[in-house]
């Protein structure tokens, strides 16, 4: 997408800021509608063909073409306004779309880089490491190099003057021919590393390289042959060149703040990245592959805080989504609260078992003080701002949830995760009354996560009380299709303040969800 402003007639839109506006007033539009416009605004009015845009905006996801036309729809009503007859998006039958009638605007002058969204909210380094490329022929091993990129994004977000862009921002890159100056405009960064894995038998190749990209020049480059064993060293080591290549006078706390505790049996490693996937989509199924592969990892390392914290999210999701059997509350608890125990310096360990104890063990003010701790240790933590917000919303505290929200998403635009921010926007926005923006950002977070069934259930409250009851009711039959043994007692772990999860539940026994 490109980085410039360009004005359509009374409308002007800033790609860089994330802003589309009519005289001055912002437009409301979901995160995939404005990322269709980015494309076709970039393609500077050449033709873009439907599966491009199914590329550009879905990438790495399988959806319908029916998600393009509901977006485009939603789009085109936004950019025409029905009042002077003027329209910029062009449908070309069989073949794809057109936006027309762009020009540069003139305040797009001048250096544009200080109007990266990133660069709008840090005056640190910022870095972005692209997937490492699978080296080792086997597609199997995909998820080993996929671990690497994640364990060296989490010791370079843990340098305090470093702001790193998180793993699935990132990763929208994955397979995928890029250039660095690409990466840079997209994200606003100076540094990208990039790199390849090749894992066979016991060993394992790694080369890393990483470009200034202002000057496209390679501040260092290495290649290492090492024993599987020696996989976390070696990320130590990799982290702490790319941080010495940035800034020179490394100071011995920098080093040991890298030096982080990572398991010592590399099988529960293993484990841990293949269940990974399954954890992170928050549905009951994918949580069942998951927790046998996390309980095998505990078995080969006890006190492994990772394993704990995410079996831990896990069993939530089971017990609030899948039967709400008491052990499987009491199990989550104990998994997060040891978590917590064996993990005082994984930010993210940290984070997933404060979302768990603030909602399964009702236990708030120990959550917020774990949050604290973990964004102490990694003020870019996806996990850490995006889980906090959801639990201050829950609370009540709208503004500090909206906050961290917000700092999530200018932080990495394009995580998959932050269907969690957007929840925390629409929470916050409906208790606070303001029904149409608990709306749009319910339907972002359907952007990224269309599954989860929750999602719907925001969505489905936010548009009754927004006055749109048939389209609240579309909202409640897609909470109850995905998921038939959906209750609103189900998600009663949320009553952090009662007067906000109130407002939820009267919402849905109007629209007739099960008690």
């Amino acid at each position: 997408m490109d980085r410039d402003e360009f004005s359509l007639g009374r409308l002007r839109l800033d790609i860089a800021k994330r802003q589309l506006t009519r005289d001055g007033s912002p437009v409301q539009l979901s995160t995939r509608a404005f990322d269709i416009l980015c494309v076709l605004a970039g393609a500077n009015g050449e033709l873009v063909s439907k599966d491009e845009l199914m590329a550009r905006v879905w990438p790495g996801v399988v959806v319908e073409e029916n998600n393009i036309q509901v977006h485009v729809s939603a789009l085109r009503k936004a950019l025409d306004d029905g009042k002077n007859g003027d329209t910029y998006l062009i449908t070309v039958p069989g073949r794809g779309y057109r936006l027309i009638g762009l020009k540069p605007s003139r305040s797009a002058a001048g250096d544009t880089r200080e109007n990266l969204p990133l660069s709008a909210i840090s005056s640190k380094p910022l870095l972005a490491v692209l997937p490492f490329q699978n080296m080792s022929g086997d597609p199997e091993q995909e998820y080993f190099a996929d671990g690497m990129v994640d364990e060296i994004i989490t010791g370079l977000s843990r340098i305090k003057w470093l702001s790193v862009v998180s793993r699935n921002s990132s990763f929208i890159y994955k397979s995928k021919p890029v250039t660095i100056t690409e990466v840079a405009e997209k994200f606003g960064v100076r540094y990208v590393l990039e790199g390849g894995v090749r894992k066979a038998g016991n060993r394992v190749r790694i080369t890393a390289q990483l470009i200034d990209a202002k000057s496209d020049t390679h501040l260092w480059a290495d290649q290492y042959d090492r024993v599987l064993q020696d996989i976390f060293a070696l990320q130590d080591e990799i982290t702490m060149c790319v941080i010495g290549a940035i800034e020179l006078s490394l100071r011995k706390a920098e080093i040991e703040r890298v030096k982080r505790h990572r398991p010592t049996n590399i099988n529960a490693y293993d484990l841990m990245l293949r269940a990974l996937p399954f954890v992170l989509t928050h549905i009951p199924s994918d949580s069942a592959i998951a927790i046998p592969l996390l309980e095998e990892a505990l078995v080969l390392e006890p006190d492994y805080a990772a394993a704990h914290a995410f079996l831990s999210r896990c069993l939530h999701h089971r017990y609030a989504r899948a039967g709400r059997l008491e052990e499987d509350r009491a199990a989550a608890i104990r998994h997060a609260r040891s978590a917590v125990a064996h993990g005082s310096d994984d930010a993210t360990a940290l984070a997933v078992a404060a979302h768990v104890i603030a909602l399964d063990a009702h236990d708030a003010s120990t959550a917020v003080n774990l949050f604290e701790r973990a964004l102490e240790l990694s003020n870019s933590n996806i996990f850490a701002l995006s889980l906090s917000a959801t639990v201050f919303a829950w609370m009540g505290k709208a503004e500090i949830a909206v906050e961290r929200a917000e700092r999530a998403i200018l932080l990495s635009p394009f995580d998959s995760y932050n269907f969690r921010s957007h929840h925390a926007r629409a929470i916050a926005y409906f208790s606070r009354r303001r029904y149409k923006d608990a709306v749009d950002a319910a339907r972002q977070a359907l952007d990224y996560n269309p599954r989860f069934s929750v999602g719907h259930a925001y969505l489905a409250a936010a548009l009754l009380r927004d006055g749109q009851a048939a389209e609240a009711k579309s909202a409640a039959r897609a909470v109850l299709q995905l998921e038939p043994t959906f209750t609103i007692r189900g998600l009663q772990g949320a009553e952090l303040e009662p007067s906000v999860f109130q407002g939820f539940a009267d919402a849905w026994r109007e629209l007739e969800l099960p008690e």
